[in-house]
Formats: structure tokens, C-alpha cells, sequence
């Protein structure tokens, strides 16, 4: 289970997020929606330890993020909003050379098993050659390497088809019911959100949002 307890960030004098608190067990993918700005990127950069809380504390199981800080980044994959691969490299060497830099050691044909799950089947063919949705694919392919328990998600399907929307949508419900992964998935598409997600953490003071879901039989919460 992740246990956000009481998280508060500021940066100087501007409070970007302020006492927020929610719970996400294995299996379940969290929905976390918000106006530009609310803070939702930043607390997935929280959740991820590459930004510190200015109060409050998380906990992964019986794992504490300040003090095991290592031990929590061994079970985190953090697909941020840009696309952050090398187009001048096949897929197969962008997933090797990212799997040297993992915790978990793994055999090429376990890489593309990985990729041939989510429907990326350009192994050898350059980055730079593939549609928008393939890199997405690569992207969310990459952060699975090392086998995360959770899974945080930063608009992974922007501007990109539908088509490709949708594979990696039933994708990500197989990980989570069949893997047991903690999924937490922000996404301006309301739609992709009501289908996606079995709960959503709304942010900010426009109730825009939680009247919209509510309203779609959501179960929301509200920050």
C-alpha cells in the first residue's frame, strides 16, 4: 500500500500543495486530475523521490521515503509528460541501454516481451521513425524494466491516437488486476479518467472537476 500522510510543498512563499492525504492499494489505478498548475505533476515528482515534501510523510508498506529512500526507488517507474528516449537508437537498444541502468537484470527477450505486450512491435526500427503513440509505448516500456511496484504516470497518453490510447489504457488495467501494480495516472481527458481509473484525487479550489465525476459515479476526493 502508498500511504501519502499530511503532504504539504511550497516553493518560497507559494504553497503548491497543502495537507493532501489519500491511500492507494495494490490493484488499484488512482486517477489524480487538476487545473494547470494545482500541483499534480509536482506531487507525482514527490511520489517518485526526485522532489522532497516540505511537511508530511509517505509510506510504501513499512518503507518510509525519508528514511529509505533507496530501498523505495528500487519499487518506482516514473513515465514523466516529455518523451525521454534516444531517437537515434532502435527500440531494442533503447531498452537495453536503459535495463543497464536498472535495478533488475533482464534478458533481451524478456525486453521485448514487454514492448510485444502494450502492441510495440517496431523492435529494430529507430526511435525517430515511429508515430507518436510507439514512443509513448516506449516510454511507459522503459519504466517497466525493473518491475515497479508502483507506477506513476504523467499525461503518458498526450497527443497521441486513440487507438493507442486505448492499448495502453487496457495495458495498464493488466498490470494493475494482474500484477497487483499501484497505478497513480494524471490525464486531462475525463474520459480516459472515468474508464481508467477506479478512484480520483482531485486538486485545486475550482470544483470543476469533482462535481464533473461525481456525477459520473466516480469515487472522488477532493484536495
Amino acid at each position: 500500500m502508498l500511504s501519502i500522510e499530511s503532504i504539504s510543498k511550497s516553493f518560497k512563499r507559494k504553497k503548491i500543495i497543502n495537507d493532501l492525504s489519500f491511500t492507494a492499494e495494490a490493484g488499484e489505478i488512482v486517477g489524480l486530475v487538476g487545473e494547470n498548475g494545482a500541483g499534480k505533476s509536482t506531487l507525482l515528482n514527490i511520489l517518485a523521490t526526485t522532489m522532497k515534501p516540505t511537511a508530511g510523510d509517505i509510506y510504501l508498506n513499512e518503507s518510509n521515503y525519508r528514511k529509505d529512500i533507496k530501498t523505495i526507488r528500487k519499487h518506482i517507474g516514473f513515465v514523466p509528460q516529455d518523451i525521454a528516449i534516444w531517437d537515434q537508437l532502435t527500440v531494442q537498444e533503447n531498452m537495453v541501454f536503459f535495463e543497464k541502468l536498472s535495478w533488475k537484470n533482464r534478458s533481451k527477450q524478456q525486453l521485448q516481451e514487454i514492448c510485444m505486450d502494450m502492441s510495440l512491435d517496431r523492435w529494430h526500427d529507430p526511435v525517430k521513425n515511429l508515430s507518436g503513440g510507439m514512443k509513448r509505448k516506449l516510454n511507459l516500456a522503459i519504466s517497466l524494466i525493473h518491475d515497479p511496484t508502483v507506477l506513476l504516470l504523467d499525461e503518458p497518453t498526450v497527443g497521441i491516437d486513440l487507438k493507442s490510447r486505448k492499448e495502453i489504457g487496457s495495458y495498464l488495467r493488466k498490470q494493475a488486476t494482474e500484477n497487483g501494480k499501484i497505478i497513480i495516472y494524471t490525464s486531462h481527458d475525463m474520459d480516459e479518467i472515468k474508464e481508467l481509473c477506479d478512484r480520483v484525487i482531485t486538486i485545486g479550489e475550482d470544483p470543476f472537476y469533482t462535481e464533473l465525476l461525481k456525477k459520473a459515479g466516480k469515487k472522488v476526493l477532493s484536495f
